[in-house]
């Protein structure tokens, strides 16, 4: 309390003793008891009164004891089932609930993960990957700032993610795996890992990697062979030992078929091997007869070319060239995108071709953009551009109906750069993304995309798109999500295709262990996006002609369903809209393929790392007790006794305008029980 609240305080009680010794001592009407009673009663009633307005603040200190957490991860994978722990796992999790010593110790939190986290409600050990990593990073980071040491019950096999067992640099608190399965390792040949391209071209050969591995104590042969259809179209004789557990063959594939192409890989199952079914697996390409090609312009270098070009090329269908304005003009018929990166002078000849072609193109401005000559040279936009330079941020524009567009987070990505002033658009167009300056709207549009007369044009007024892609594997730690972004936008910019009012957009296979979405959208007679349809997609399995019926979920400006129950098999599938005479049908297979069943042993090995790594300790289930005494007594995991202080306004007291009233009716019932009034 400060000097001057008190000195406050003090002159209320100073008013209030004078109010009284006025009141009741200064030519009284009453005497003897009453006269000091009521004096008393009425002193009070003032001061609280006067102490209200005063208002003090008061430290009021509490005491809290905070109990470290203990978070709880349990592996829901397929592979629990298939090595037949899912019982011992349970058995575990009713342990853990029983602990009444841990429990009082710790702030249990318990999860479950497959190939991401979550509460924990059952177990069903059915699901079809397993990421370790991204569990252990995200239950780090939701107990970032606590004192948290993580147990984790798993198999230790992981399917997709980066490698677990070197978290220690990542994790900040400690891991206390407990390993379930049989660690003892058995006789096995298995094909690890299988990469090939999901597109090739008509009359190319498209590469085929495979990673097959060797567990066991003798020297053995056997043989790998890729078949299709019956017939097989590549083998060859391997040979492993305790030395040689592992063998890489590169090799190429004919792409002769155009369509979908179903390949079967098999290394040949040793008589001994206990699990067969990791011995084989399926992939497929998709054969086409031509590629997209994409030729980038550009008279200057910028991180921004790279960036482009990775993007546009993660998908195997398109072809990127760059070249100067200079060099361009004879590829521009051959190209079906052209994208223009921040134009000057020299592109005159470029965009008098193009004007004859009559191309698509894909404008992209920044700092070294001549906007005198772009204004006078197109007339799909204008910009009236100063010599100062800003940074900007884009806004998606939910109501974008041209395409269907995720949010990848566009209002959180860095900021780009462009030179200051008003773009303007002047032919029929739809914003993507809205430009923003310090977080607010400038009104004006950052990425554009146009269509008129059959002509497809789009500008993204802003440089350092390089940096959105490295943000974009910084939060995803991939950069698929921008790369699809900017694929949607080629895809697009590089087809004349007249629109239909119902657009639907699929793989023409996926692998089983993958997520299985489909999405579409939905135009009204204007062309304007829908959202209020209601869509259903009908699933036909080609060879049972079972039907299932799912409803599309809407996404913002698109909608979706995730078909990740389906089984492998081929399908067909019609998307229509509710009371409207709109459909549209197509097919997709789905490639089958195990990845939890792959594993006939627990992965002791990189579990008892990640327990070093993080200064813990690997524990199994026949030593739970163990580790439930290892965590209590643990000094870096105790409970800690917090004082929190609060500033209380004595306004807030309550119980202050009860005393008053107390007071005021105390004198008044006095003075009526003894007739003085």
């Amino acid at each position: 309390m400060t000097p001057e609240t008190i000195l406050y305080i003090s002159i209320a009680a100073l008013v209030s003793l004078g109010l009284a010794v006025f009141m009741y001592g200064y030519k009284p009407k009453y005497k003897g008891k009453f006269k000091w009673l009521f004096g008393i009663l009425r002193f009070l009633t003032f001061f609280f009164i006067l102490l209200l307005i005063v208002n003090p603040k008061m430290t009021v200190d509490s005491y809290l004891k905070v109990k470290p957490k203990l978070p709880v991860l349990i592996d829901n994978s397929l592979s629990i089932n298939e090595l037949g722990k899912s019982d011992e796992v349970n058995l575990l999790l009713d342990k853990i609930k029983e602990d009444k010593d841990l429990q009082e110790a710790f702030d249990v939190s318990l999860f479950k993960f497959s190939d991401q986290i979550t509460s924990l409600d059952s177990l069903t050990f059915t699901d079809k990957n397993t990421n370790i990593s991204k569990s252990l990073i995200d239950v780090n980071d939701l107990f970032l700032e606590e004192i948290a040491p993580t147990i984790i019950i798993t198999d230790g096999n992981q399917t997709v993610g980066q490698d677990y067992q070197f978290l220690n640099n990542t994790l900040k608190n400690t891991v206390f795996p407990i390993a379930v399965g049989d660690s003892t390792k058995y006789t096995d040949l298995r094909i690890a890992q299988l990469n090939t391209n999901k597109y090739a071209f008509l009359k190319n050969k498209f590469p085929v990697e495979v990673i097959l591995s060797y567990t066991g104590k003798e020297t053995v042969t056997s043989k790998f062979v890729v078949s299709k259809g019956g017939n097989t179209v590549f083998s060859k004789n391997v040979t492993f030992s305790t030395t040689n557990t592992s063998q890489t063959l590169s090799f190429t594939l004919p792409a002769t078929t155009v369509g979908f192409q179903k390949y079967t890989a098999q290394i040949i199952p040793l008589a001994e091997e206990k699990n067969k079914s990791n011995n084989a697996k399926y992939f497929a390409v998709e054969v086409i007869d031509q590629s997209t090609n994409v030729l980038v312009v550009s008279n200057i270098m910028h991180p921004d070319l790279g960036a482009l070009k990775k993007a546009i090329t993660s998908n195997e269908q398109r072809k990127f060239q760059f070249k100067k304005p200079s060099e361009a003009i004879s590829l521009l018929n051959d190209s079906q995108l052209v994208i223009l990166y921040q134009p000057d002078r020299t592109f005159a000849g470029v965009y008098a071709e193009l004007n004859k072609l009559n191309k698509n193109t894909f404008t992209i401005t920044g700092l070294e953009t001549d906007w005198d000559f772009l204004n006078t040279t197109q007339a799909i936009f204008d910009k009236n551009a100063s010599t100062q330079s800003e940074e900007v941020t884009g806004e998606l524009n939910l109501n974008y109906g041209t395409f269907a567009i995720k949010d990848i987070g566009f209002s959180k990505m860095p900021p780009m750069r462009t030179l200051f002033g008003e773009l303007e658009v002047l032919v029929p167009h739809e914003v993507i993304l809205e430009q923003q300056v310090d977080g607010f709207n400038s009104e004006t549009p950052m990425l554009v995309t146009t269509e008129l007369n059959g002509k497809r044009d789009a500008i993204w007024d802003g440089e350092n798109i390089w940096r959105w892609r490295a943000e974009s594997y910084v939060r995803n730690n991939s950069f698929e999500a921008f790369d699809n972004f900017i694929g949607r936008i080629v895809q697009y910019l590089a087809s004349n295709k007249r629109r239909s009012r119902l657009e639907v957009s699929n793989e023409s296979f996926y692998y089983n262990n993958d997520a299985i979405k489909i999405s579409a959208q939905y135009f009204d007679k204007n062309f304007v996006f829908d959202p209020r349809v209601s869509l259903n997609i009908t699933i036909v399995d080609a060879e049972t002609q079972s039907k299932n019926v799912f409803p599309m979920l809407l996404r913002n400006n698109f909608f979706e369903v995730d078909l990740s129950s389906l089984t492998a098999g081929n399908y067909k599938y019609t998307v229509s809209a509710q009371d409207q005479s709109v459909a549209r049908s197509g097919s997709f297979s789905i490639i089958g393929y195990d990845a939890e069943k792959q594993f006939n042993s627990a992965n002791v090995t990189k579990l008892k790392a990640l327990a070093s790594n993080s200064e813990g300790r690997l524990f199994t289930s026949a030593t739970y007790n163990l580790l439930s005494e290892t965590l209590i007594n643990d000094t870096r995991f105790t409970t800690i006794q917090k004082k929190e202080q609060k500033i209380v306004p004595l306004i807030d007291w309550k119980y202050l305008l009860g005393l008053i009233a107390l007071t005021l009716a105390l004198e008044w019932f006095i003075r009526k029980y003894n007739g003085l009034i």
